[in-house]
């Protein structure tokens, strides 16, 4: 989703940063157990062209998602285990 390069990998999880050594990196660490509640994080994407990247998010494998949000100018998407995360408007 976000291009950015995987720069670490063990059996704790996956970590993504624009290039090699810099920072701020993302990691992202699988847990066993299912999601029941709200995610402890919420991602706010910001696309220069919102309908292409939900299209493309979609091709990826996310799937809409409705959580009353109704006219919202966001798009509530979720990825292939469910956690959810939004896809805005350009500024």
């Amino acid at each position: 989703m976000t291009g950015w390069q995987v720069v670490g990998e063990n059996s704790d999880g996956v970590e993504l940063a624009p290039t090699p050594g810099q920072t701020p990196s993302i990691m992202f660490t699988e847990v066993a157990e299912h999601k029941r509640y709200k995610n402890r994080l919420h991602l706010d994407w910001v696309p220069d062209d919102q309908h292409a990247e939900v299209e493309r998010l979609l091709s990826l494998g996310a799937s809409r998602v409705d959580i009353g949000q109704d006219s919202a100018p966001w798009v509530v998407m979720a990825d292939p285990e469910g956690n959810e995360f939004c896809v805005l408007a350009a500024r």
